[in-house]
């Protein structure tokens, strides 16, 4: 029964893939349809099939819906304003125009550290298609390069929630593992940046189809000051981080009324809505039309609908490979074997690619290898933190068609199925492996 799981994934794998590709069947339902294939073929349960959907769909709506929509219009009235462009003039000056895909992967890096990955791509997507669009880019190169830049950090550096369960399941020094998770994320991300520019611009994706460069220059002189731009990015991102360290541990902000403001100012939904009325006052010319269903409110919310519903199906793929039992099949299995170092790669690289989930994958991976970590040798303080790293690598490998953030940066990016395999699901695969190597030379040393 578990090789028939194993395979059966592997079947639903191909399936979405060459259903998208060859037969242009929408990814909504390629996913849908692949989500009760995959349920009725291994056995679960008829009422189990449907609730299984519905929750995953549902779990990923509520999760990411609002920011989404909310980073959608966030979006369209920098865009329309003209503010993404004085954005792009702005960080231009500083980086060049060789260097976009750089800045992207940098920022990205930065941001996700506190920030989960599918909302710091939706936040940064309007600043990274206005730099790319003015360094005359491939909307691939950049959408690649901050993608792979916000994974690193997402995955392996504490306060990110994945990382931060690892530490506690194992025991894990906090402080530890954010210096090591730093310490590997770094050549992770550099891999990445040249991935991008090695191979995604290879593809060539306009970022803005509909403006001509005549059209943009128009746009700067009606446009915002590049502060003004900023404000709906950065003040969202700044209550997020606020929250983060409400959180933490040690309560640095107390456990009264202030924690309880920051942590609900903070929450990504609030923080987006906040930016949101920031960027209502984008435009120097309101007129109350743009924020009608027709107007640009209308037009981010049109555009929003499309993405959550592909994002929110592939939340019922993972859900259903989820509840059918195959995760803990994977990690079992691979737990019984002496790979040192490699084991929690291993495990959370099959949990991840076999349920979707970054998170899950993480700490599905710390509560198996919990008990095992005395006999594997895992008892010092490094090696913990190393495992915990090593963990979230695993947890990067790889990103397709059952993990949200892929239909997230595809979508987004404007890339179609297969090019998202090409270089999302490559490049994940890359920066994740790479990841692991430096962990484990570390570890030859360091325990």
């Amino acid at each position: 029964m578990a090789v028939w799981m194993v395979v059966l994934l592997f079947l639903a794998i191909v399936f979405i893939i060459y259903s998208t590709v060859r037969w242009r069947l929408h990814p909504f339902l390629a996913l849908i349809f692949a989500a009760f294939l995959y349920g009725l073929l291994s056995g679960m349960k008829l009422g189990d099939i449907v609730k299984s959907i519905t929750d995953g769909f549902g779990a990923t709506v509520s999760s990411i819906g609002i920011v989404i929509t909310a980073g959608t219009i966030i979006g369209i009235f920098l865009e329309r304003s003209g503010g993404a462009f004085t954005m792009a003039e702005s960080v231009l000056k500083l980086t060049g125009k060789k260097n976009v895909p750089l800045a992207m992967s940098i920022i990205g890096y930065i941001v996700s550290i506190p920030v989960f990955c599918d909302s710091g791509f939706v936040i940064l997507t309007p600043l990274n298609k206005a730099l790319t669009k003015r360094a005359n880019l491939s909307l691939a190169t950049t959408g690649i390069a901050l993608s792979l830049g916000l994974y690193a950090t997402h995955t392996m550096v504490p306060p990110t929630p994945g990382p931060v369960a690892a530490a506690g399941a194992l025991g894990a020094d906090l402080g530890l593992t954010i210096l090591m998770g730093l310490i590997v994320s770094v050549p992770a991300i550099i891999v990445g940046w040249l991935f991008s520019i090695k191979l995604a611009s290879k593809v060539y994706i306009d970022p803005e189809p509909e403006l001509t460069e005549e059209e943009i220059h128009k746009k700067m002189k009606e446009a915002p000051s590049a502060a003004s731009a900023f404000l709906p990015i950065v003040l969202p991102i700044i209550l997020i981080v606020l929250k983060s360290i409400s959180d933490f541990p040690t309560k640095p902000f107390g456990q009264g009324l202030f924690r309880d403001f920051v942590g609900f100012v903070g929450h990504p939904v609030t923080a987006l809505m906040i930016g949101v009325l920031v960027a209502f006052l984008l435009p120097k010319k309101i007129d109350s039309e743009i924020f009608s269903m027709t107007g640009w409110v209308g037009q981010a919310v049109q555009q929003a609908g499309f993405i959550i519903l592909i994002t929110a199906a592939g939340g019922s793929f993972g859900r259903v490979l989820q509840n059918s039992g195959i995760a803990n099949v994977l990690g079992q299995y691979l737990s019984t074997a002496n790979l040192g170092m490699w084991l929690p790669f291993i495990i959370a690289a099959a949990i991840k690619t076999a349920q979707g989930s970054s998170t899950v994958a993480i700490i599905t991976t710390s509560s198996l290898l919990a008990p095992l970590m005395d006999s594997l040798g895992f008892t010092s303080a490094m090696a913990k933190a190393l495992v915990v790293v090593a963990i979230g690598a695993g947890s990067m490998v790889i990103s397709h068609a059952n993990d949200s953030y892929f239909w997230v940066v595809s979508q987004l990016s404007k890339m179609d199925v297969k090019t998202g395999y090409r270089l999302q699901t490559l490049g994940t695969l890359i920066e994740g492996i790479t990841a692991a190597v430096v962990v484990w030379g570390l570890s030859l040393f360091l325990i």
